[in-house]
């Protein structure tokens, strides 16, 4: 570090101009440069089918869960985590695969029954089937933030 440093400098006559690039290019000849975002922005949102997420029968099968509550927790089942998967078909089967707090759970006859009827009452569901899986458990980590603002867990 007790080097010094020395800049060295050249003088020049002249200095070569680089060469223009095609914005550059298209502006000198008046020529307008194509808009990249022509094509994206003419083009029509692509529709989600309606049994996907974020499709109309799959939001309001979603909604129907959500209007479900477990008696002894005031929180519906799907913010709870207690529905593991909804899956509908193109002719409006769905299949809601979901499990109970526990499997000793006091409405563990009836909730299964009421998961199917709601879901069978959405219109655009032809046929509506519950899955009630043991595996894996259901833990309190599988709760929506919602979830466990409303029961004081965050």
């Amino acid at each position: 570090m007790s080097e010094e440093r020395k800049i060295l400098m050249e003088e020049v006559e002249a200095v070569n101009t680089p060469p223009k690039t095609r914005v550059e290019e298209a502006s000198d000849s008046g020529q307008r440069q194509r808009d990249y975002l022509d094509g994206f922005l003419s083009a029509k949102p692509i529709e989600t089918p309606k049994g996907e997420p974020g499709g109309s029968l799959y939001d309001a099968i979603i909604d129907a869960l959500k209007e479900i509550y477990d008696p002894e927790i005031p929180v519906n089942i799907y913010d709870l985590g207690l529905v593991y998967g909804v899956d509908v078909t193109e002719d409006g089967h769905a299949v809601v695969t979901m499990t109970l707090t526990t499997p000793h759970c006091p409405v563990a006859e009836s909730m299964p029954g009421e998961v199917e009827l709601r879901v069978g009452a959405v219109p655009g569901v032809g046929d509506a089937q519950v899955n009630l899986v043991w595996d894996p458990p259901w833990d309190p980590q599988k709760m929506s933030d919602e979830a466990k603002l409303e029961l004081g867990m965050l």
